[in-house]
């Protein structure tokens, strides 16, 4: 017969092991739900949060997984990316040009120097880490 030490072991890896893949399916539907907040707005990318909720499905919701896998519109895209982070050469395009369109309208805001440069500065570096991804 098992002791109450044994017991309570046993049962609290099980707890945890059930909280870790509620918190997996917690950031797969946060990163829908971002996905699809980037989608209505321009300065927002969807792209990154559809990946991020591919991956936090893959650890935690093989099940949503694999219908996002399987998905017409961006299961595709998902599938390039992880065998070799490829992105495609039109959305290369469209982030930079949303990247630029909200570096110059950004320019106009009251921030602070440091942000009206800051931020196209790291939206620069991003851009270029985009352009050395393979297309396809």
């Amino acid at each position: 017969m098992p002791s109450d030490s044994q017991h309570f072991f046993s049962s609290s890896a099980s707890q945890r092991t059930s909280v870790t893949v509620l918190l997996w399916r917690a950031l797969a539907l946060l990163g829908i739900v971002l996905a699809i907040i980037g989608v209505m707005l321009p300065v927002m990318p969807t792209a990154p949060f559809v990946l991020l909720a591919a991956w936090a499905a893959g650890k935690g919701w093989p099940r949503l997984e694999a219908w996002m896998l399987a998905h017409p519109l961006f299961g595709v895209y998902i599938v390039r990316w992880r065998a070799r982070r490829a992105i495609p050469r039109s959305a290369k395009w469209f982030a930079t040009l949303a990247m630029l369109c909200s570096g110059v309208m950004l320019q106009f805001t009251g921030l602070p120097l440091a942000a009206r440069l800051g931020v196209p500065a790291v939206m620069l570096a991003v851009a270029l880490w985009i352009w050395q991804r393979p297309d396809q």
